[in-house]
């Protein structure tokens, strides 16, 4: 072989890697694959009051199944085009890098570890909890640093079980941990006397508590012992319909902000103000940009309402659990809410 024919070999090579490169059809992303099936698969919890939980009827319900309903609004124009799948906390990522499911709403805490080595991308907080436990009153105790030696359930394969650990650790404080693979498992344990407390995040604990035989048997205890944000997660490996979800996340927000709400949807769609304009696709071209229609956000808004409407309809204080909005009020009302303006 010639020095000169040596030399051209890479270039060749690399001509026809190119070539063939673009002759393959491209793969279908996610939000492709939803608007071709028509439906999106959102993963969900598999019963957490307030949150995700199925009544009688099979009718889902709560904080997270809503946020599932306005990105189906969003992408498909029709917030009843979601099939819900309950997932446990041990099989809940593997589903979503599975492909089982296009989106996990499933109150699950944002942590580098799950992003960084499970391959997954968490799409912004859509609620700031912390862990909390709830007791049996007849352990007479009225804050977390009086549960030394307690019998503590709590779920495995989260981050409360890892939490539980640190916080015992660090206070030089002992437990028993009772361990269980689902929530059900663990919140049963409890009631039936296995343990005398339960840990789970604050926010769930206050549901679990009503579902008591007797509610006032059990009060959940003030201290919050950890940070958990929690949000939408989706595959790392899908940039586009990454920003779509964390987008309808935003839009949310944003229209609470806003005050655009399920209340004056028709209004806001007449509004000449650049800010609602641009909510409304008006003006901007930020759905095309996204490959949804342009009156993406408003049809999220519409189906489901804002934040507001969504927080107080499933956890809020004219709901059954009653939580303040506490840290979870936007930011201009004392809050951490906080989303990047549609411009």
């Amino acid at each position: 072989m010639s020095k000169a024919s040596w030399f051209r070999l890479p270039g060749l090579a690399a001509g026809a890697a190119l070539a063939a490169t673009l002759a393959a059809p491209a793969v279908a992303g996610t939000l492709d694959t939803v608007k071709q099936r028509g439906t999106l698969q959102c993963g969900v919890s598999e019963g957490v009051l307030g949150f995700s939980a199925k009544d009688a009827e099979g009718k889902w319900s709560g904080f997270d199944v809503d946020f599932c309903r306005a990105v189906a609004a969003a992408v498909l124009g029709d917030a009843n085009k979601v099939a819900f799948t309950p997932l446990s906390a041990s099989e809940r990522f593997d589903a979503l890098k599975g492909g089982k499911v296009d989106l996990l709403a499933r109150n699950s805490t944002w942590t580098l570890g799950r992003e960084a080595e499970l391959g997954l991308a968490f799409a912004g907080i859509t609620y700031h909890d912390g862990q909390g436990f709830l007791a049996k009153r007849s352990l007479k105790v009225d804050d977390a640093l009086s549960l030394d030696k307690a019998k503590i359930c709590v779920e495995a394969g989260t981050t409360t079980q890892l939490n539980l650990a640190d916080f015992f650790k660090s206070n030089s404080m002992t437990y028993e941990e009772k361990v269980y693979p689902s929530a059900a498992e663990a919140f049963a344990a409890f009631e039936s006397g296995q343990c005398d407390v339960l840990t789970r995040d604050q926010s769930a604990l206050h549901g679990e508590r009503l579902r008591l035989a007797k509610p006032a048997d059990a009060i959940v205890l003030p201290d919050v012992i950890s940070k958990e944000p929690l949000g939408p997660v989706v595959r790392s490996d899908d940039f586009p319909w990454f920003n779509v979800v964390k987008w309808v996340n935003f839009a949310l927000v944003n229209a609470e902000e806003l005050g655009i709400s399920t209340g004056n949807v028709d209004e806001a769609l007449k509004s000449q103000k650049p800010d609602a304009r641009r909510f409304t696709g008006a003006e901007g071209g930020f759905g095309k940009a996204m490959g949804l229609d342009a009156d993406w956000a408003i049809r999220a808004v519409k189906a489901t309402g804002n934040y507001a409407e969504i927080y107080e309809r499933n956890l809020g204080t004219g709901s059954k659990l009653g939580i303040p909005r506490g840290l979870n009020q936007l930011w201009s009302m004392g809050g951490v809410l906080y989303a990047p303006p549609l411009r």
